[in-house]
């Protein structure tokens, strides 16, 4: 209803016997018509908010969550000066909302799906950011080094998907949920190459479903990183695996 007739919900408080035309009223039934089939809200509106900033959504992105807000709170922790690469960008929410908030040095974005960064570039034109956009097979087109590597990459295991809401399983892209058959695909693959491309020093933050805290860990501790902290989202579950690559001053906590 706000959206649809351009009003907040305090306005339409003070103002609800105000009448609306016949026009008006079909487009809103419209609207309603298509949440009633599972569409999400996000891509009715076209937008969804993520850390007070308004991004645009559509079918070749995966809509932001509240949980993915936690992990961009643990990355402003350690990102001031930093250059910093996102894997598996999509909308570009995670890297766009460090470059406003966390006086970042640099950032780059980087996803296999020409449409979803089409999507993240419109988003970083809208938002005013400098993050830089690549196609790219995670690291496959990637020639630099960075002080911070983010991800959050798929990580549903591919059985478990048909399990999921059909808000999920249907309307958000494939690509941004499968993790393979244990889910945990795109964090081994991310992990082998992490002492290519992240400095001396440098951090590597991961958001994961609630029960890869562990095995998450575990594959970041066989290539090197150390000072591994599993964070927790706001319903008390893990959500976010980090740690440190060669450091050479105090731990990381």
């Amino acid at each position: 209803m706000e959206y649809c007739f351009h009003i907040t919900r305090v306005e339409y408080l003070l103002n609800s016997r105000q009448p609306i035309s016949d026009d008006e009223y079909a487009a809103y039934l419209k609207l309603i018509q298509k949440r009633a089939r599972h569409i999400p809200l996000q891509h009715i509106t076209g937008v969804q908010e993520f850390m007070g900033l308004s991004f645009q959504v559509n079918e070749a992105v995966l809509i932001p969550r509240q949980d993915t807000e936690v992990l961009v709170e643990e990355v402003l922790k350690v990102s001031k000066g930093k250059s910093i690469l996102d894997l598996c960008t999509g909308s570009g929410c995670i890297i766009i909302s460090l470059d406003k908030l966390g006086g970042i040095k640099s950032g780059v974005g980087v996803d296999i799906s020409e449409e979803a960064l089409a999507v993240a570039r419109q988003n970083g034109e809208d938002l005013n950011s400098g993050v830089t956009f690549l196609q790219s097979d995670l690291y496959h087109d990637i020639h630099d080094t960075f002080d911070i590597i983010v991800s959050n990459p798929p990580y549903i295991p591919t059985r478990e998907i048909e399990s999921l809401m059909e808000e999920v399983r249907v309307y958000d892209p494939m690509l941004a949920l499968d993790g393979k058959a244990d889910g945990l695909y795109f964090y081994r693959k991310i992990a082998q190459r992490l002492k290519e491309f992240l400095n001396p020093g440098g951090f590597v933050f991961f958001e994961i479903g609630h029960d890869q805290g562990e095995t998450v860990s575990e594959i970041l501790k066989e290539t090197g990183i150390i000072d591994i902290k599993v964070s927790k989202d706001l319903a008390g579950l893990d959500r976010i695996v980090s740690g440190r690559y060669k450091i050479d001053e105090e731990p990381f906590t």
